[in-house]
């Protein structure tokens, strides 16, 4: 088991930022395909260990259940991980401190290139995944079905997508204009699409009923012709939902 910490000096942010690596031990010089694991509202680069992803996985790779692959858990501070502002700000939300910047491009022209340089990796699209759970799973059906030239695979796990534009994303999105271009479910009614897996999930006592918006994108996708599979699971908006079912998110990016 190994999951290292390392930091990047983002230009793009102007700060230091950190991020959690997972590398199966033995498989150091062996290339490998890189799940790049998005945290919540709340969360930091501490989800892997935190939810014992990097044990689950050892144990899968052992086991013979799945093939061997590099996770990335990069620290998107409460960002919802996209370009929201040129320069970084922060800003006092309903809930929380809210952090703006250009956090997609951090996400692609600094974290990805890193991984890559520094890691024995698979460069390839069919080797790139990107998921998440809550607020970093709706960044990860944003993020990935905006570039699809860069993941294969895309994973929104009891995704935080609303229905409409809310009066408390405001303080992320400056208008619904806004709102529309990085919502997941009107980029998937705008796009299209050529080999591209996507997982969706939710619990069955979700509090906020994110499973109503996984079944409508849910039939667009399935419309616009994605390999698309949408589960509704026991469970709450929680982190046991998700160590419950992190076995299942495995062996999609393994399929």
């Amino acid at each position: 088991m190994s999951v290292q910490i390392e930091s990047i000096e983002s230009g793009i942010l102007g700060k230091r930022m950190n991020l959690a690596i997972y590398c199966p031990a033995g498989f150091e010089k062996k290339s490998l395909p890189v799940l790049y694991f998005l945290h919540g509202r709340s969360g930091n680069e501490s989800l892997l260990q935190w939810l014992g992803m990097d044990i689950c996985t050892d144990q899968m790779i052992f086991d013979g259940e799945i093939k061997p692959l590099i996770i990335v858990c990069p620290n998107l501070d409460n960002s919802r991980g996209l370009n929201l502002s040129d320069t970084y700000q922060e800003v006092k939300g309903k809930y929380a401190l809210v952090n703006k910047g250009r956090y997609e491009d951090y996400l692609i022209e600094e974290v990805i290139p890193f991984v890559d340089k520094n890691f024995c990796t698979d460069r390839n699209r069919s080797g790139r995944f990107i998921g998440g759970i809550s607020s970093g799973g709706y960044t990860a059906l944003s993020v990935g079905l905006r570039h699809q030239e860069l993941f294969s695979k895309i994973g929104g796990h009891m995704p935080a997508v609303d229905l409409s534009y809310a009066d408390e994303d405001e303080c992320y999105f400056e208008n619904e204009k806004m709102w529309l271009e990085n919502d997941p479910i009107t980029i998937a009614g705008r796009s299209t699409f050529d080999g591209l897996k996507v997982f969706l999930d939710d619990g069955k006592n979700d509090e906020g009923k994110f499973f109503r918006a996984c079944e409508k994108l849910f039939h667009i996708l399935k419309k616009n012709g994605v390999d698309v599979q949408n589960h509704l699971f026991e469970g709450h908006h929680d982190g046991e939902y998700v160590k419950a079912n992190l076995k299942t998110y495995l062996r999609f990016y393994n399929q």
